[in-house]
Order: structure tokens, then C-alpha cells, then sequence
């Protein structure tokens, strides 16, 4: 199973760069969206009930924001999940910032963490989504479930996690308490997939500022993530980013999984 993850700063704009081709081109079984800056009711019949190569219709669930074009989460899935549900906590629902889809045999939860802002003007809301989401993995883990936590968690994590760590200390995305936050996030065991796969590796990067052609020389930020609890890493079997697919200023990131392996979930 194909899992991929993309921050698209807004469907409707990528959709105009070939969004839907996109997706019946590399036909993912799921894709999650993030920063889609929409409501469905404001979208094309194509962008709510694309197509893979094949021809077979993907399900699409949304949780949208409040505030017109801003923020906001998708997935599209051709697996039929048995129960897809936002976060339940009013102030990060009211921002359409998380959507938990139920697959049987793993919960997937896709996610748009806040941005800290300019001198952490919402690094206190950040944070206590950060506690939140912990809570919500920590509860599902408990309970034997498996668990993929994927999205733009807008945190880099490492110096190996940016282009230029010196010249982003205090910035957002890379403050201590957000690191500090990761470091026990993954600490607790929760994995980092491409990490997983690709220790002390730099020069990966899923984000990249729209200015002085940072895109074009690499001088970027890996902020997109697929993170797995530590008992479903045998059934991971590649974690990849994708610089190659333009339409946003984010690239797409790729969990494969093998569900197989899995055998019965632990009560």
C-alpha cells in the first residue's frame, strides 16, 4: 500500500498545475491532503471523486476551516475507511487541521500542524496541538491499534532537517521548543519513517521558500513527515520524498507499507 502525504497550499490553485492528472498518473491507494484551503462545496466534481489509472473512484473526506481559505485537510482513499472522524478538540477542528480515518488494520491520522508564526506569536497554540496529537497517538497505541501519523508537521527537526540550521535558530519551524517537542515525540518510540531508512543522510527536503530560487538550489526545509508506532516499522518498507512533483511550494512524501505482515491487531 501506497501512502503519500503533500501539503498543496491550496487545491484549488494546484489544481489548475495538473492535480488530477497527478493523481490518476501515480495512483496512490491513499493521498492526504493538507493545507487545501477549501470547502468541497467550493470544488470541481474531478477534485472531490478523482480517478486512478485504472478508473477507480477515490472516496474523499474533508475537514475544512472556518475562516474562508485557510488551512484545512483531506483524504482521498480507495480503500473504504470504516470510520473517518476530525480531532474532536473545538480549537483545532475550527481550523481543519486533523482527519482520522480508520482502516482496519492501521489508523491513519493526516495532519496540518500550526505554523509558530514570526516570533512564536502561536507557538503557544502550537504546542498544545503538539500535546494533543500526542495524546490522541498515545491513546490509539494503548489500545493495540497501529498507527501512521502523517502531514506537514511545519517542524524541522535536526540540523540534517534544513539547508541552514545556523541562520534558523529562532525561527519558526526550527525553535527549541518545537525540536524539544519532536526529540519527545520520537523518544516515546514513535519513528520518523524516512529517518528510518535514510540516517544521517542531508540534502532532503520536502519545503522551500518561494524566493531567491530556493527551490532550484536545494535550500530547503523537511517538514513533511510519515511517522509509524514502533510496532508497525516491520510492515514499513520504504519511506521517499519526491522533489520532482512540482504544483507547491511542499513535495509530495511516500510511506509504503506492507500490510501483509500485519496478522491480527492486538486487543
Amino acid at each position: 500500500m501506497r501512502i503519500v502525504s503533500w501539503n498543496v497550499n491550496g487545491i484549488r490553485a494546484v489544481e489548475k498545475r495538473g492535480l488530477v492528472q497527478w493523481i490518476q498518473d501515480e495512483s496512490p491507494d491513499i493521498l492526504c491532503l493538507q493545507e487545501t484551503k477549501a470547502n468541497p462545496e467550493q470544488l470541481s466534481p474531478e477534485l472531490i471523486s478523482p480517478r486512478d489509472g485504472s478508473g477507480r473512484v477515490y472516496t474523499s473526506y474533508w475537514a475544512s476551516a472556518r475562516k474562508p481559505g485557510y488551512s484545512g485537510v483531506a483524504i482521498y482513499s480507495k480503500p473504504k475507511a470504516l470510520e473517518v472522524k476530525p480531532f474532536g478538540i473545538e480549537e483545532f477542528d475550527a481550523e481543519g487541521r486533523v482527519l482520522a480515518a480508520d482502516f482496519k488494520d492501521f489508523v491513519l491520522i493526516c495532519a496540518y500542524f500550526p505554523n509558530a508564526q514570526e516570533a512564536g506569536a502561536r507557538l503557544d497554540y502550537k504546542l498544545a496541538f503538539c500535546r494533543a496529537i500526542r495524546e490522541q497517538c498515545d491513546t490509539l497505541v494503548s489500545q493495540g491499534r497501529r498507527l501512521v501519523l502523517c502531514g506537514d508537521y511545519n517542524i524541522a527537526h535536526t540540523p540534517l532537517d534544513l539547508a541552514r540550521p545556523k541562520e534558523n535558530e529562532g525561527n519558526p519551524g526550527y525553535l527549541p521548543e518545537e525540536r524539544a517537542w519532536m526529540d519527545t515525540f520520537t523518544h516515546a518510540g514513535y519513528v520518523d519513517t524516512f529517518r528510518h531508512f535514510h540516517p544521517g543522510e542531508t540534502g532532503h527536503y520536502s519545503w522551500w521558500s518561494y524566493r531567491a530560487g530556493a527551490r532550484k538550489r536545494n535550500v530547503g526545509w523537511r517538514i513533511d513527515y510519515h511517522c509509524v508506532d514502533p510496532l508497525f516499522i516491520p510492515q514499513v518498507q520504504s519511506a521517499t520524498i519526491r522533489p520532482d512533483v512540482a504544483g507547491s511550494d511542499h513535495c509530495p512524501v511516500v510511506l509504503e507499507v506492507d500490510l501483509a505482515g500485519t496478522g491480527e491487531r492486538t486487543p
